[in-house]
């Protein structure tokens, strides 16, 4: 089914903050006092409530002997879809972040003709790029940062293998871990955060997603827990946990797992 269209007062609107191609950053620096009109979003706990406090995602421990972390991975990819990964001492390294005291594209709504509303960031995205391509200025941190994210999707892929019962190389040699896609997010502050979202309410289409959060928040996974929220599920947020990843599954996976393992 076709995605609905933004309204037709907005057409002139939308062409003007695409032809700026200065982002949502460059609303902010211009000094917006308000949201406007193309970003606005509709109450996002209209359909769904937000959970209870103390309710939240499940934790992993990559350091746990691989059978209890193949059971551990596999039941949040049942139950789930979403966890937090502490990714034992020897990878924690590459994950670490200061407190807050193919090709390169940029982009700020790469769906903003499509979406019936823009949503508040700005993108950068390399697709099994070019070093060569990376810009100077955060290129070895990139490499790393793939090299490492890598070799986690590889032993999560292992143990989302063994917990359907098959080899634990069958899901890599399926080519899981080809095809990948490094994302960078940026959301700009929000003269009204009530009246906008960073990111619409979406189910990743790929096989694994392995994030790092920030200190600040905002990550939400709409989680089904049978009777107990009438079938429509309810808002959990994610908290950022120190030294941890977050890791969530795609659609391909559930495919693939026949519906085994959730994309949420």
């Amino acid at each position: 089914m076709a995605s609905p269209s933004p309204p037709a007062g907005c057409a002139a609107l939308l062409k003007a903050f695409d032809e700026s191609h200065t982002g949502v950053r460059g609303l902010v620096e211009s000094g917006v006092s308000s949201v406007p009109d193309i970003f606005l979003h509709p109450d996002p706990y209209a359909s769904a409530s937000l959970a209870p406090p103390g309710v939240t995602i499940p934790i992993v421990d990559l350091s746990l002997s691989f059978p209890a972390a193949a059971v551990a991975v596999a039941a949040t990819a049942r139950h789930w879809g979403f966890f937090h990964l502490l990714p034992g001492p020897e990878r924690a390294k590459h994950y670490g972040r200061a407190p807050v005291d193919g090709s390169v594209s940029y982009s700020s709504n790469v769906d903003l003709f499509r979406s019936p509303s823009a949503s508040w960031r700005d993108t950068m995205e390399l697709e099994n790029a070019d070093p060569a391509r990376i810009p100077a200025a955060c290129r070895a941190e990139l490499l790393d940062w793939d090299a490492a994210a890598t070799a986690v999707g590889r032993a999560l892929l292992g143990l989302l293998s063994k917990g359907l019962g098959l080899s634990d190389k069958t899901l890599e040699e399926a080519s899981c871990l080809e095809g990948k896609v490094m994302v960078c997010h940026y959301y700009p502050v929000c003269p009204e955060p009530e009246s906008t979202t960073g990111i619409v309410a979406h189910t990743d289409p790929g096989v694994l997603v392995v994030l790092t959060q920030d200190g600040v928040g905002g990550l939400q996974v709409r989680h089904h827990a049978g009777g107990e929220d009438d079938g429509r599920g309810r808002w959990v947020d994610v908290k950022p946990v120190p030294g941890a990843l977050v890791v969530n599954f795609g659609d391909l996976l559930q495919m693939m797992s026949n519906d085994e393992y959730r994309s949420v």
